[in-house]
């Protein structure tokens, strides 16, 4: 039983690629991030070396994966409890368990584990079960983003990373690779665009909703919830097998939205940070 590191991600991909497949939905975000680092090089995100790995557990077959972007925080997926404490072992001396995303069991564990750490943010998986119009639905139609949409997306971008916490530095990027692929998709009301939400590339027959945001001004009108239907009916159509998102479990209406149009709960993840 041990856990292997790699700054490769093709190496990764051929090690652990097959277990992260095998669980698509609750694996979503470490397959949209390992693919990105595959089509876009190791600096994707920022300029150091990403940091990923895997475990075996005694029958030699991978049981859990660490995924981490500096300066994003580190995905743990998948890791049984008895990985935990040599992965403390392995890494806890350095920085690259000051800030992790894991599921809500083993968060608890690394908690245990590791002097200092807080809880920063808890969201919820979900996954899309019979998709439901609005109700009452709000004036207005969805349609896909086109590169004339851009200083409006690119603005829209920034303003869902504000409001989540996030950085800003691939605002421009979403932006126009989402315009590319046809994968961003703003609700117009009155001829003028009120809300927005993302779709994630495919991958393992997943689709995620992302970016889901709407302006201060146009809030408390349905908007987002339209716009987020309108995405996941976008994903269906692309033959997307599973339609997942994530909330932020601090935001009841977001998560209520969600519901309301179709939306069921699979997990709770929890970011830990660690004061140093």
């Amino acid at each position: 039983m041990t856990w292997t590191f790699t700054d490769d991600v093709d190496v990764f991909l051929a090690a652990a690629g097959p277990s992260l497949a095998t669980r698509p939905v609750e694996h979503t975000v470490a397959l949209t991030v390992t693919e990105r680092l595959r089509r876009s090089g190791p600096h994707h995100y920022g300029d150091d070396d990403p940091l990923l790995g895997w475990w075996r557990g005694a029958d030699g077959v991978v049981a859990g994966t660490l995924v981490r972007t500096p300066p994003h925080a580190a995905l743990l997926n998948s890791v049984p409890p008895e990985a935990v404490g040599p992965l403390v072992e392995a890494l806890g001396a350095g920085p690259d368990l000051d800030d992790v995303n894991a599921d809500r069991d083993i968060a608890a564990v690394l908690a245990a584990r590791l002097p200092g750490c807080r809880t920063v943010q808890e969201q919820r998986l979900y996954r899309l079960g019979t998709l439901l119009p609005p109700s009452p639905a709000p004036e207005g139609r969805a349609r896909a983003a086109t590169r004339a949409d851009r200083a409006l997306l690119v603005a829209w971008a920034e303003g869902f990373a504000d409001a989540t916490g996030q950085s800003k530095s691939s605002a421009e990027w979403l932006v126009d690779e989402g315009t590319e692929r046809g994968s961003l998709t703003l609700w117009e009301s009155g001829g003028t665009p009120v809300a927005l939400a993302g779709r994630s590339r495919m991958l393992a027959g997943t689709v995620r909703v992302t970016l889901v945001y709407t302006p201060p001004g146009f809030r408390g009108r349905g908007f987002g919830a339209a716009v987020t239907a309108g995405a996941s009916r976008a994903a269906r159509a692309e033959g997307a097998a599973e339609v997942l998102l994530f909330a932020d479990l601090a935001n009841p209406t977001s998560n209520g939205v969600y519901l309301r149009i179709g939306y069921e709960p699979v997990a709770d993840r929890v970011r830990l940070r660690r004061d140093t």
